[in-house]
Protein backbone atom coordinates (compact mmCIF):
# COMPACT_ATOMS: atom_id res chain seq x y z
CA UNK A 1 0.00 0.00 0.00
CA UNK A 2 1.26 3.17 -1.11
CA UNK A 3 2.01 6.57 1.87
CA UNK A 4 -1.02 8.01 -0.71
CA UNK A 5 -3.15 5.21 -0.38
CA UNK A 6 -2.68 4.87 3.31
CA UNK A 7 -3.34 8.28 3.97
CA UNK A 8 -6.81 7.84 2.70
CA UNK A 9 -7.69 4.20 4.08
CA UNK A 10 -10.59 3.55 5.77
CA UNK A 11 -10.53 4.63 9.31
CA UNK A 12 -10.94 0.72 10.45
CA UNK A 13 -8.22 -0.39 8.54
CA UNK A 14 -5.92 2.90 9.76
CA UNK A 15 -6.89 1.81 13.63
CA UNK A 16 -5.27 -2.04 12.76
CA UNK A 17 -8.79 -4.08 12.54
CA UNK A 18 -7.07 -5.37 9.19
CA UNK A 19 -5.15 -8.79 10.16
CA UNK A 20 -2.95 -8.68 7.64
CA UNK A 21 -1.90 -5.02 8.48
CA UNK A 22 -1.85 -6.12 12.23
CA UNK A 23 0.98 -9.31 11.08
CA UNK A 24 3.16 -7.50 8.64
CA UNK A 25 6.79 -7.55 9.78
CA UNK A 26 9.15 -5.40 8.07
CA UNK A 27 12.42 -7.85 6.94
CA UNK A 28 15.86 -7.20 8.59
CA UNK A 29 18.30 -5.50 6.05
CA UNK A 30 20.47 -8.47 5.85
CA UNK A 31 17.35 -10.59 4.89
CA UNK A 32 16.03 -7.99 2.85
CA UNK A 33 19.22 -7.90 0.71
CA UNK A 34 19.13 -11.52 0.34
CA UNK A 35 15.23 -11.92 -0.84
CA UNK A 36 16.55 -8.97 -3.56
CA UNK A 37 19.71 -10.82 -4.85
CA UNK A 38 17.87 -14.51 -4.38
CA UNK A 39 15.00 -12.90 -7.00
CA UNK A 40 17.41 -10.71 -9.03
CA UNK A 41 19.79 -13.64 -9.74
CA UNK A 42 19.54 -16.11 -12.92
CA UNK A 43 17.93 -19.10 -11.51
CA UNK A 44 20.45 -21.54 -13.82
CA UNK A 45 23.54 -19.39 -12.55
CA UNK A 46 24.07 -22.06 -9.44
CA UNK A 47 22.94 -25.41 -8.04
CA UNK A 48 21.46 -23.71 -4.88
CA UNK A 49 20.23 -20.32 -3.61
CA UNK A 50 23.78 -18.78 -2.70
CA UNK A 51 25.13 -17.54 0.04
CA UNK A 52 24.57 -13.60 0.57
CA UNK A 53 26.56 -12.25 3.01
CA UNK A 54 25.82 -8.72 4.54
CA UNK A 55 27.75 -6.08 6.66
CA UNK A 56 28.20 -2.20 6.47
CA UNK A 57 30.17 -1.72 3.58
CA UNK A 58 30.13 -4.76 1.90
CA UNK A 59 27.76 -8.04 0.35
CA UNK A 60 29.52 -10.92 -0.70
CA UNK A 61 27.64 -13.16 -2.67
CA UNK A 62 29.09 -16.88 -3.24
CA UNK A 63 27.31 -19.15 -5.04
CA UNK A 64 27.89 -23.27 -5.96
CA UNK A 65 28.53 -24.49 -9.42
CA UNK A 66 27.36 -27.76 -10.58
CA UNK A 67 31.04 -29.83 -10.27
CA UNK A 68 32.46 -31.16 -13.38
CA UNK A 69 32.70 -35.25 -13.08
CA UNK A 70 35.37 -36.33 -16.26
CA UNK A 71 34.71 -39.92 -16.05
CA UNK A 72 37.94 -42.04 -14.91
CA UNK A 73 39.89 -38.27 -13.86
CA UNK A 74 42.09 -38.23 -11.48
CA UNK A 75 41.79 -35.93 -8.30
CA UNK A 76 44.21 -33.29 -10.13
CA UNK A 77 41.85 -33.41 -13.44
CA UNK A 78 38.85 -32.77 -11.54
CA UNK A 79 40.78 -29.94 -9.95
CA UNK A 80 41.84 -28.68 -13.21
CA UNK A 81 37.70 -29.39 -14.30
CA UNK A 82 36.59 -27.29 -11.81
CA UNK A 83 39.51 -24.61 -12.16
CA UNK A 84 38.27 -24.43 -15.60
CA UNK A 85 34.50 -24.11 -14.96
CA UNK A 86 34.81 -21.09 -12.73
CA UNK A 87 37.13 -19.00 -15.00
CA UNK A 88 34.62 -20.30 -17.50
CA UNK A 89 31.58 -18.80 -15.16
CA UNK A 90 33.34 -15.52 -14.49
CA UNK A 91 34.11 -14.90 -17.74
CA UNK A 92 30.63 -15.45 -19.28
CA UNK A 93 28.64 -13.54 -16.58
CA UNK A 94 31.04 -10.81 -15.98
CA UNK A 95 28.93 -8.35 -17.63
CA UNK A 96 25.38 -9.49 -15.87
CA UNK A 97 27.30 -9.62 -12.67
CA UNK A 98 28.52 -5.86 -13.06
CA UNK A 99 25.09 -4.76 -13.50
CA UNK A 100 23.59 -6.48 -10.82
CA UNK A 101 25.87 -5.36 -8.53
CA UNK A 102 25.59 -1.37 -10.00
CA UNK A 103 21.59 -1.61 -8.85
CA UNK A 104 22.26 -3.32 -5.43
CA UNK A 105 24.95 -0.96 -4.72
CA UNK A 106 22.78 2.03 -5.52
CA UNK A 107 19.76 0.48 -4.07
CA UNK A 108 21.64 -0.72 -0.50
CA UNK A 109 24.41 2.12 -0.43
CA UNK A 110 27.02 -0.98 -0.32
CA UNK A 111 29.83 -2.52 -2.67
CA UNK A 112 29.42 -5.97 -3.93
CA UNK A 113 31.86 -8.90 -4.16
CA UNK A 114 31.40 -12.28 -5.93
CA UNK A 115 32.45 -15.50 -5.58
CA UNK A 116 31.61 -19.27 -6.15
CA UNK A 117 32.84 -22.70 -5.03
CA UNK A 118 32.74 -25.50 -7.18
CA UNK A 119 33.36 -28.97 -5.89
CA UNK A 120 36.92 -28.59 -3.36
CA UNK A 121 37.74 -25.00 -5.26
CA UNK A 122 36.47 -21.71 -3.88
CA UNK A 123 37.39 -18.64 -5.51
CA UNK A 124 36.33 -14.98 -4.94
CA UNK A 125 36.20 -12.76 -7.50
CA UNK A 126 35.82 -9.63 -6.06
CA UNK A 127 36.67 -8.51 -2.38
CA UNK A 128 36.92 -5.32 -0.96
CA UNK A 129 39.47 -4.15 2.10
CA UNK A 130 37.82 -1.87 4.04
CA UNK A 131 40.16 0.20 6.34
CA UNK A 132 38.86 0.15 10.25
CA UNK A 133 39.99 2.75 13.07
CA UNK A 134 40.67 1.15 16.42
CA UNK A 135 42.70 2.11 19.46
CA UNK A 136 45.04 -0.66 21.01
CA UNK A 137 47.17 0.09 24.42
CA UNK A 138 50.93 -0.58 24.53
CA UNK A 139 50.64 -4.10 25.64
CA UNK A 140 48.48 -5.00 22.22
CA UNK A 141 50.70 -2.75 20.16
CA UNK A 142 53.37 -5.03 21.05
CA UNK A 143 51.36 -8.58 20.03
CA UNK A 144 51.45 -6.19 16.76
CA UNK A 145 55.37 -5.39 16.95
CA UNK A 146 56.42 -9.05 17.83
CA UNK A 147 54.54 -10.18 14.91
CA UNK A 148 56.04 -7.63 12.56
CA UNK A 149 59.69 -8.19 13.74
CA UNK A 150 58.89 -11.71 13.18
CA UNK A 151 58.18 -11.35 9.94
CA UNK A 152 54.59 -12.75 10.36
CA UNK A 153 52.81 -9.48 9.01
CA UNK A 154 54.61 -6.36 7.31
CA UNK A 155 52.77 -3.99 9.10
CA UNK A 156 50.72 -3.70 11.90
CA UNK A 157 47.74 -3.38 9.55
CA UNK A 158 48.65 -6.74 8.55
CA UNK A 159 49.00 -8.52 11.81
CA UNK A 160 46.02 -6.80 13.12
CA UNK A 161 44.58 -8.53 9.53
CA UNK A 162 46.10 -11.84 10.68
CA UNK A 163 44.72 -11.92 14.11
CA UNK A 164 41.22 -11.20 13.04
CA UNK A 165 41.39 -14.14 10.78
CA UNK A 166 43.32 -16.23 13.54
CA UNK A 167 40.70 -15.67 15.97
CA UNK A 168 38.06 -16.01 13.02
CA UNK A 169 39.47 -19.30 12.08
CA UNK A 170 39.77 -20.87 15.60
CA UNK A 171 36.18 -19.31 17.37
CA UNK A 172 33.96 -20.21 14.51
CA UNK A 173 31.63 -21.96 16.44
CA UNK A 174 31.60 -19.44 18.78
CA UNK A 175 31.25 -16.82 16.33
CA UNK A 176 28.51 -18.40 14.25
CA UNK A 177 26.25 -18.56 17.79
CA UNK A 178 27.04 -15.11 18.05
CA UNK A 179 26.20 -13.91 14.91
CA UNK A 180 22.83 -15.71 15.35
CA UNK A 181 22.18 -14.48 18.38
CA UNK A 182 23.15 -10.41 16.66
CA UNK A 183 20.58 -11.61 13.81
CA UNK A 184 17.50 -12.52 16.52
CA UNK A 185 18.30 -9.34 18.00
CA UNK A 186 18.44 -7.65 14.93
CA UNK A 187 15.17 -9.14 14.17
CA UNK A 188 13.76 -8.12 17.34
CA UNK A 189 14.67 -4.60 16.94
CA UNK A 190 13.01 -4.12 13.41
CA UNK A 191 10.13 -5.34 14.53
CA UNK A 192 9.60 -2.13 17.62
CA UNK A 193 8.17 -2.24 20.51
CA UNK A 194 4.67 -1.75 18.86
CA UNK A 195 4.90 -5.05 17.07
CA UNK A 196 6.02 -7.53 19.75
Amino acid sequence: MSTEQADSAPADDAAGTNATNETTERPSAAAEVRAWFIGRLPADWFTAAPEIQVDREEITVVGSLAAPEPAGASDAERAAAAAGRIRRYREETRGRRIEIAREAEHKFRRKVSWGVTCADSHEMFTTLSVPVMTRLRQSERRVLDTLVEAGVARSRSDALAWCVRLTGENADSWLARLRDALRHVEEVRDRGPANA
